[in-house]
This record gives C-alpha cells, sequence and structure tokens, in this order.
C-alpha cells in the first residue's frame, strides 16, 4: 500500500476466477470496476488490468482483503470458514494519509470493523457488495459506492 493513499476499498477474499486470473474482480459479471471507475470519474472496465490500477493509484485509491486465508468451496462469501484476517490496524498504520475505509460487502464489513472498533479521523463506510450475487439494481449500489469520493476530494 502506498503511504498517500486516501481510499483503501477492502473485499473479503478473492474468488476463484480472481485467483485463477490473479487479477482483483476479474469475474465479468462483478460490478466493481464500473463502479469504482464512477467513484474516481474514469472508464476503469474498459481499460488493461494494469492500466486500472494505474488509474486507481493515481487516484490514490488503495485495493487488499479483509481476510489472508480461509476455507471455502465456492467463492460465495457466505461459505468462508476457518479465517485468518489480515492485520488491518498495523496495515491502516502505515498510511498517514488515509481517509476512509470502504467494506464491499457485508463479510468484509464484519471483520474489517471487529478489527478496527477506533479509527480516529478515518470514515468507515458498508458497501453493497460488486458481486452478481448482490442483485440489487447498479443504480442502487452505485449510490452508495459515491460516498467514497468524501475520502478523494482535496
Amino acid at each position: 500500500m502506498y503511504r498517500d493513499t486516501r481510499l483503501l476499498i477492502l473485499g473479503s477474499l478473492p474468488g476463484a476466477r480472481s485467483l485463477a486470473e490473479q487479477r482483483y474482480y476479474a469475474h465479468p459479471t462483478n460490478q466493481f470496476w464500473r463502479l469504482v471507475g464512477q467513484v474516481i470519474e474514469r472508464p476503469l472496465a474498459e481499460l488493461a488490468y494494469d492500466d486500472r490500477l494505474a488509474a486507481l493509484r493515481a487516484a490514490r485509491v488503495g485495493l487488499w482483503d479483509v481476510i489472508r486465508s480461509a476455507e471455502r468451496r465456492t467463492s460465495s462469501d457466505s461459505e468462508i470458514c476457518e479465517v485468518e484476517a489480515h492485520d488491518l490496524p498495523a496495515l491502516i498504520a502505515t498510511i498517514p494519509d488515509l481517509r476512509m475505509i470502504g467494506f464491499n460487502g457485508g463479510k468484509a464489513a464484519a471483520i474489517g470493523r471487529r478489527q478496527l472498533p477506533s479509527t480516529q479521523g478515518i470514515g468507515l463506510v458498508d458497501l453493497p457488495s460488486s458481486s452478481a450475487a448482490n442483485t440489487n439494481a447498479y443504480a442502487a449500489k452505485l449510490e452508495h459506492w459515491l460516498r467514497l469520493r468524501e475520502a478523494l476530494v482535496d
């Protein structure tokens, strides 16, 4: 993570497709790149993966997961068990410019918030999952995701 990151988006654990491709949010039905593209006002979904990451970096947005390792039979967060979480307090201690953490989905929020009961000056935002398993309309998801822009305003 970069020291000048202002917004950190935390997912739970990459799904099978993302792990196989070694890319965050690789499944084509996942709306993450469209949603975060709206947040930073860049058409990320249309870019090559490395260009997506570069655009996030330029916007001072970081990506990570709340879970270091776990067991599950499918890519569904409801299947996750035997969780070993990342040390989020240690991570955020290395990011002095951090203003906000967005939790992508309920599982990420539940695990992340347990580790971060007190985050002085850092906003915590629970987001509807970008996964296609969350059947809320895109517009409804986007309304919540756009709150992340607050972290990026000078």
